[in-house]
């Protein structure tokens, strides 16, 4: 009887544990799927965004100033202080932010397209040109993206 009792407990205990197992497996297999899902938005989100910032980079020249770099930079710091607020209070899913604010406003604006256009103009002796560019950069996208936060908080809620 205490044999058939252990035996019972210990197939029971087996069925227990690989109930729990084959739980986590399905949990992780959907953290997985999600996990891709969410690739997929910020890549197809990235790529649009990368599209958006070359097509400017087209149409606004650079001869003296890097307004094509900095344009994108205030535009996108100015659409991420909406998306920001409206992921904040739940207007838009984690998702579409995710879509919006990591794929197109991630990609769309460019540190490294500062930087470089920082350098360019030092090597080409125009430092006041560049200390503006900083300036104005590291002082307008704060300020844009805050303005983005406010007018978001005024139409969205």
């Amino acid at each position: 009887m205490l044999r058939t009792r252990l035996a019972f407990s210990c197939l029971l205990l087996k069925n227990v544990y690989l109930a729990i197992f084959l739980h986590r497996l399905e949990v992780a297999n959907m953290s997985a799927q999600h996990m891709l899902q969410q690739i997929g938005l910020v890549a197809l989100g990235g790529a649009i965004g990368a599209a958006l910032r070359y097509l400017i980079g087209t149409w606004i020249s650079y001869e003296t100033f890097p307004l094509a770099t900095i344009t994108v930079n205030l535009v996108g710091s100015f659409l991420l202080g909406i998306i920001a607020l409206s992921t904040s209070q739940n207007f838009i899913s984690s998702d579409l932010a995710l879509f919006l604010g990591t794929g197109i406003i991630g990609a769309f604006t460019t540190m490294s397209a500062f930087s470089l256009d920082t350098l360019e103009l030092l090597q080409d002796g125009n430092s006041t040109t560049a200390g503006l560019y900083v300036i104005l950069t590291f002082t307008l996208c704060p300020v844009l993206a805050w303005c983005g936060w406010l007018v978001g908080d005024k139409f969205l809620i």
